[in-house]
């Protein structure tokens, strides 16, 4: 069985200009407060940048971001779990069964350590860690 997580690990959400140096000064902003980057990504789409990343901290991670003059959208509760990645389509049959649970996956990516990540639509939180927490990766089942 997985472990979910239930650390105070948060996905923030920040919005940046599609523009260069705009990733260089959000990692700078959160060096200077001493928050490390666990895992996430950004991606541009109709020309806004928008980044999820993965922090120990949330809270302090989106003060430094703001005072440097980001858009912090919002900061979430993650669910992560790991999967058999030598088996081919687990993440079909997870996101299968999150989908029987009524759990709608807002985004999903990897941390440092191989673990998938998720964030969920507010409210379905405990039934997205229902499913990880009984998910089997060996065998895909739940």
């Amino acid at each position: 069985m997985n472990q979910p997580n239930t650390t105070s690990i948060r996905d923030v959400e920040v919005h940046l200009p599609d523009q260069p140096g705009a990733l260089a000064a959000l990692g700078e902003a959160l060096g200077k407060a001493g928050v490390s980057l666990e895992g996430g990504g950004c991606f541009t789409h109709d020309g806004v940048a928008v980044a999820h990343f993965l922090v120990d901290d949330g809270p302090a991670a989106a003060r430094a971001w703001r005072a440097s003059g980001f858009n912090v959208v919002a900061l979430r509760e993650v669910v992560t779990l790991s999967l058999d990645q030598d088996t081919p389509g687990q993440l079909g049959l997870l996101c299968r069964e999150m989908a029987k649970a009524g759990v709608n996956i807002e985004v999903q990516y990897s941390d440092h350590d191989h673990h998938l990540v998720l964030v969920v639509e507010p409210g379905h939180e405990t039934a997205a860690k229902h499913v990880a927490s009984t998910w089997q990766p060996a065998t895909g089942t739940h």
